[in-house]
């Protein structure tokens, strides 16, 4: 087996990868390294560096399945430049499913967003409900996804909707709500909480990355189609009285809240796939208190998507 990860250096792919290559599965990494690269040498493991937009279709010979997690990440992010989020999350897809199809393979995996829903009432959030985008991110997400529905007929398309991911990975991010706030709490001894009551579905990124060597791996037996990628919906203010449970931090609460998302998620149709979530929410905070005190994590310009892109003129 083959595996061809598009993005495979950042946040998740770097999880993703390594967990990979100790299955002894031979990965192609195909990445920018925009923010940097942090995977480890591996006899498995050949990584190229470069853009999505122009990629060479020898990089898909003989590949069975591609994960595709190459994207201008959140809603901040894409903002910066709209026209290139574009590009990236949308126009570059047709070029790379047409290289797909031309190299027969066998199996694609795309990582959407939970937040395609948009603002949701309901306490069940799932795979059958409306979309309707409430930023150029998830719009941009929603596209993506009807394209690559449009090929169906060539291979087998699953489409996974995560939920927000907390944990730790050699390719940090702290601009997610759980890193963030613990990220907060063991630097300032501060968690700042703007609102409190907005809900986010959260998924831990060990289970995030079983999520997707479940369809790499029984993928064969699991339908074409959407699937929920969340565990715990918890408010910020919730997930902030988590952190500080274990780290002592005092809460500071803002009512003045310029993010208006809050949803949920329901993801049963992914558990009855024969998935089962192991770890969580706090299991993440303790992971991240835990290598901060190994003096494993470093916080810098770099673990935040939109300082990094403006600060490397990205856009």
């Amino acid at each position: 087996m083959k595996i061809l990860v598009l993005g495979g250096c950042g946040y998740i792919g770097t999880k993703l990868v390594k967990d990979l290559l100790e299955k002894n599965i031979k990965v192609t990494v195909f990445d920018t390294h925009w923010f940097g690269n942090y995977l480890k040498p591996h006899k498995n493991l050949k990584i190229i560096k470069g853009d999505i937009r122009k990629i060479d279709e020898k990089i898909f010979k003989r590949v069975n399945t591609v994960v595709h997690l190459a994207n201008i990440a959140n809603d901040p992010g894409v903002d910066l430049n709209p026209n290139l989020s574009w590009e990236v999350n949308v126009l570059s897809l047709i070029d790379i499913l047409n290289k797909c199809k031309k190299n027969k393979i066998n199996q694609f995996i795309f990582s959407s967003s939970g937040s395609v829903y948009g603002i949701k009432r309901e306490k069940k959030v799932t795979e059958d409900l409306d979309l309707l985008p409430i930023s150029t991110y998830n719009k941009t997400k929603m596209a993506a996804e009807r394209i690559l529905l449009s090929y169906a007929d060539n291979f087998r398309c699953h489409i996974i909707r995560p939920a927000t991911v907390c944990g730790f990975s050699p390719r940090m991010r702290f601009d997610v709500s759980v890193n963030n706030l613990t990220i907060q709490a063991l630097k300032k001894r501060i968690i700042t909480v703007f609102g409190g009551e907005q809900i986010r579905p959260n998924v831990n990124i060990n289970d995030i990355s079983r999520i997707f060597q479940h369809f790499i791996f029984k993928g064969k037996k699991i339908k074409t189609g959407f699937y929920n990628a969340g565990f715990e919906n918890l408010s910020i203010l919730k997930i902030a009285k988590l952190v500080r449970s274990y780290t002592g931090a005092e809460i500071k609460i803002i009512k003045k809240n310029n993010d208006p998302r809050s949803y949920r998620l329901d993801s049963t149709k992914l558990i009855n796939t024969g998935f089962k979530p192991i770890y969580g929410v706090e299991t993440a905070i303790q992971d991240l208190i835990s290598m901060y005190n190994a003096n494993k994590i470093t916080e810098s310009d770099i673990n935040y998507t939109v300082k990094w892109m403006k600060k490397k003129r990205i856009v």
